[in-house]
């Protein structure tokens, strides 16, 4: 999935919680590819299968899978925002790639049961109000002995370094409760195996904001909003700023947050 193109809107009607939206992490990048990486290691797809992307924005795992499986498999995205959708074909043109795209999303994958060797879902599951759901879908279009990768993140792992730490408190709160799944990367393993799943191996990586970005977008906007919600002043969101500011200038700044990497099997 391209972290640029991903919208909480292309997942689940109920879950507008724009304020997560991973593009206030662009700094952090590089830690999104190591994770790619390790997934398209763990899935190791061979020539001939059958690959699934879940949530494929503006298709690059997908080329990539493409590449993986050769003339004699096929990679197939799946996307709800039509603009991502037109933004991939127009991309796996361009780059003269076999790769193939529908519309549809995490609830409805429009494949029938047993239809995949591999399945990649990045950055999906904390947007939906009924992970579970999606969690069945992936275990529906597997097929026996095929494995998944889910990647996701985990608001709760979120560190903001410097400030006082019972307003970083609030405002990591406000963060959480402001996310649909806020938890969504440490539940994953749960979710794969009551879908009937066989976890085989889990990963994660801290994503780290640029230390010259200072308080940045997102606790900008998550901190106002505790202000509003009454959980803390405006006075300590002011000195908050300040600290991160200060903190950026002299190198004392550290903000991150976890995500997670699971790798599944569908039993044969």
């Amino acid at each position: 999935m391209d972290s640029q193109g991903l919208r909480p809107d292309r997942f689940d009607s109920a879950g507008q919680d724009q304020l997560v939206d991973v593009r206030d992490l662009h700094a952090a990048l590089p830690g999104i590819r190591r994770l790619r990486n390790w997934a398209h290691e763990a899935l190791a797809l061979q020539q001939g299968e059958h690959a699934l992307d879940i949530g494929s924005g503006s298709g690059s795992e997908v080329i990539d899978f493409a590449d993986a499986v050769g003339p004699t498999g096929t990679a197939i995205g799946v996307e709800p925002d039509p603009q991502l959708l037109a933004a991939a074909e127009r991309r796996a043109n361009q780059a003269g790639s076999p790769a193939k795209f529908h519309s549809g999303d995490a609830y409805g994958l429009p494949f029938g049961a047993d239809s995949f060797d591999a399945v990649l879902c990045e950055r999906v599951f904390q947007h939906l109000t009924a992970p579970i759901r999606a969690a069945n879908e992936i275990a529906r279009v597997l097929r026996p002995g095929g494995r998944v990768v889910v990647v996701d993140s985990d608001w709760g792992t979120a560190i903001v370094h410097p400030g006082d730490r019972q307003v970083v408190r609030a405002v990591v709160d406000t963060l959480v409760s402001a996310t649909t799944n806020p938890l969504s990367g440490r539940r994953l393993p749960g979710l794969l195996t009551k879908a009937g799943l066989v976890v085989d191996d889990v990963g994660s990586h801290a994503l780290v904001q640029d230390r010259s970005v200072g308080a940045g977008s997102l606790v900008n906007r998550i901190s106002a909003m505790a202000v509003a919600r009454g959980v803390i002043s405006e006075a300590q969101r002011d000195q908050l700023v300040a600290d991160l500011e200060a903190g950026a200038e002299s190198g004392d700044i550290h903000l991150s947050v976890t995500m997670f990497a699971v790798l599944a099997h569908k039993p044969s």
